[in-house]
């Protein structure tokens, strides 16, 4: 998760990425150098490809679906969640639920979110801090510091499993009354960071309805706690995606393994695989983020998600 060893992990990785950065354009000659200056991402330049464009990079179709979006509200048993949905402006398709990481909603999901409807999905971004805060607790990123994580303490701590259960069973129900919604296709929902445990209990809470879910960088996957997510297994009726980060399997190596057993014990079918990246590598507007190692992962969700749903 967000915490204190994974800023200290991250600035090391970072700062080794740099070195190695530095060092590299100092081996190369001429011909690689003009390469470099060719890339327009932080990536490794051995990774880009001037004849390929983004589309072809990731496996995605060049062609993108023209979306619509707006501010909505949902209403659950708890209040309104303000949320924001994008669709394709035509026809319907299937439901995705997107759980923000920690520093909630924010442009960068909607953002993320537009990019998915291009692909064929009516996608809603949810606000897991609706009970306590409609606006964002921090902008961005540059203030999730000592203070910024106390900003967000109290927040998070108005957040129960009974209460993200049935969250998420009121917006299943939502999308399921949205005209761009086909309800003869599942839904899917996809969880960063704080929002991966999320998509489990999404999947538990319509099980008939669920049917593909991604836990991206998800902390708290397995615990002591009777609540724990990978409990929730046996219960779900849908294919899942558990992308793990390097870091966080370092610190916790036994949990992929606790997931694998849990998934085969309950006939879950999952693809659970630790990413050679840092914890938060898949929000685009995360220091962590790697653009090959998030298009990478990206493109196993859509392949679970049009399986799927």
């Amino acid at each position: 998760m967000c915490d204190d060893a994974t800023e200290r992990e991250l600035q090391k990785y970072l700062a080794e990425k740099r070195v190695k950065r530095r060092a590299f354009s100092v081996g190369v000659g001429a011909t690689a150098a003009m390469l470099v200056v060719g890339c327009d991402s932080e990536d490794d330049p051995a990774q880009a490809d001037a004849g390929t464009d983004a589309g072809e990079k990731t496996g995605e179709s060049v062609v993108k679906l023209a979306t619509k979006s707006s501010d909505v509200e949902i209403e659950t048993p708890d209040g309104k969640i303000n949320a924001f949905f994008v669709h394709p402006s035509t026809g319907e398709h299937a439901g995705v639920i997107i759980w923000p990481d920690i520093l909630g909603p924010r442009a960068a999901f909607e953002t993320m979110a537009t990019r998915l409807a291009e692909s064929g999905f009516a996608v809603v971004v949810t606000n897991q801090y609706y009970r306590t805060a409609q606006d964002p607790v921090l902008k961005d990123w540059s203030e999730f510091n000592d203070e910024g994580r106390a900003k967000l303490m109290p927040h998070i701590a108005a957040i129960t499993p009974a209460g993200i259960t049935s969250d998420a069973a009121a917006l299943v129900e939502w999308l399921d009354e949205q005209s761009a919604v086909d309800t003869d296709k599942r839904i899917g929902t996809a969880g960063y960071c704080m929002g991966g445990p999320y998509t489990f209990r999404t999947a538990a809470s319509k099980p008939e309805r669920v049917g593909a879910f991604a836990s991206l960088h998800g902390g708290g996957l397995v615990t002591m706690d009777e609540n724990s997510p990978h409990l929730l297994l046996p219960e779900i009726k849908a294919s899942a995606l558990i992308a793990i980060a390097q870091n966080d399997d370092e610190r916790a190596p036994d949990v992929k393994n606790e997931l694998k057993d849990a998934a085969e014990e309950a006939n879950v079918k999952a693809e659970i695989e630790v990413y050679p990246a840092q914890h938060g590598w898949c929000a685009i507007d995360s220091a962590a983020y790697d653009e090959e190692q998030a298009n990478r992962a990206w493109d196993r969700m859509l392949a679970i998600f049009n399986e799927a749903l």
